[in-house]
């Protein structure tokens, strides 16, 4: 099973599919966990996950976790699977429980109203997690210097 997991190749596709997700999810995780790029930071988002969007504090912990570490996870490829997996379930389930009801499109225009966003740019980062699941972390990945046996 781990070597399922952690083995990887030395491609390219690997490397440039995981660094993609990766460095577009990490300031998203970075707003959240550390409020930076003009976040919340941990506490301010677990109060606007559990008071403002009604989520149990293991599902808003777990959000937080994932987006900030998950990011981190699959920029230097360690565990990069195990990271795609787990963005793939968070962004299905804000997909089902936020953005799915907004409809398609993001609000490119402002012609909807204040944070309201379509799901479109979910189900990018789903594609590109799924393609990462398959892959692997690719070229220069901490996943390729793990060698289970």
């Amino acid at each position: 099973m781990l070597r399922t997991i952690f083995t990887t190749d030395n491609s390219r596709v690997g490397l440039i599919l995981r660094l993609t997700t990766g460095l577009v999810l990490f300031p998203h995780g970075a707003q959240k966990m550390l409020g930076w790029f003009g976040g919340p930071g941990f506490s301010g988002e677990m109060k606007y996950l559990t008071q403002d969007a009604g989520l149990p504090a293991f599902i808003s912990l777990l959000v937080i976790l994932i987006e900030f570490f998950g990011a981190l996870m699959l920029i230097t490829g360690t565990g990069t699977r195990i990271a795609a997996f787990c963005v793939i379930v968070l962004f299905m389930g804000i997909i089902w429980y936020v953005h799915g009801k907004m409809g398609f499109f993001m609000n490119w225009f402002g012609t909807m109203p204040a944070g309201t966003e379509g799901y479109e740019y979910h189900l990018l980062v789903i594609g590109l997690a799924i393609a990462v699941l398959f892959t692997g972390g690719g070229r220069w990945s901490a996943d390729g210097l793990i060698r289970p046996s």
